[in-house]
């Protein structure tokens, strides 16, 4: 397991301390700590190994899909979002995000989906809250496609296998598995089956495939608006 942890002030060390020989680099998770004694703030960073993680955070992962409802009951509350986003240096992406409430008899609070588009991949995200967070604040299940592999709402139809799993703790560092090329990750595949369960079952109780299906297809229509051609008016006879 490969962690490590820093202490700075001010401006966060270049990770050029992780050893070159772990592919790929470890994800770094910033938290804050306790003012220094000269006053001045810190931040204290761990890197996480999302490849091959260890005893501990396998464990944290496990237990967070063991707590995830097979059959989820949602109360009749629920928010739809669509828009664009346009970012610097990366091409302009569509997404459409649902957030439905569970029951109030129901351990977890929210479960949040996403779907975004862009000229590179197709990301779909689940994200369930529990109403106690003392065991984690949220786990959240990813998948994604090439975008020119086929169209966004193609992968509701195939159940796109999870690919990241992660789980937030409060006041804690969090848990993550990553699908990672050339890294033996037979161990994980259990982890990575129950998630893509998991995802498979909610996309159902979601209603993704019915009563939601519209408002994802709209991320197969493309991506450039037509622009209507204003009318010229007729010029005026000439006597």
């Amino acid at each position: 397991m490969l962690k490590q942890a820093l202490t700075i002030l001010f401006l966060l060390a270049p990770a050029a301390a992780v050893g070159q020989d772990q592919q790929p680099a470890p994800t770094p998770s910033a938290q804050p700590t306790a003012p220094s004694p000269d006053g001045k703030p810190q931040v204290k960073v761990n890197y996480l190994n999302v490849c091959t993680p260890g005893t501990d955070e396998q464990a944290i992962i496990k237990s967070a899909l063991a707590a995830v409802q097979s059959k989820p009951a949602f109360s009749t509350d629920f928010e739809l979002s669509r828009g664009r986003t346009s970012l610097k240096d990366a091409p302009d992406a569509k997404y459409v995000r649902l957030r439905r409430d569970f029951a109030a008899e129901s351990p977890l609070l929210t479960a949040q989906y996403s779907m975004s588009t862009d000229a590179t991949n197709t990301v779909e995200i689940l994200v369930l809250r529990p109403r106690d967070p003392k065991d984690f604040l949220q786990v959240v299940m990813e998948d994604r496609m090439s975008a020119s592999a086929a169209k966004p709402l193609s992968l509701l139809q195939v159940d796109t296998p999870t690919s990241r799993v992660r789980v937030e703790r409060l006041n804690k560092s969090s848990a993550v598995l990553s699908r990672c090329e050339e890294v033996d990750q037979s161990a994980y595949e259990p982890v990575f089956h129950q998630a893509s369960e998991i995802m498979t079952q909610y996309r159902a109780a979601l209603g993704l495939r019915t009563a939601f299906r519209s408002d994802l297809a709209w991320l197969n229509a493309n991506a450039k608006a037509t622009v209507p051609v204003p009318k010229r008016k007729p010029a005026a006879a000439k006597h």
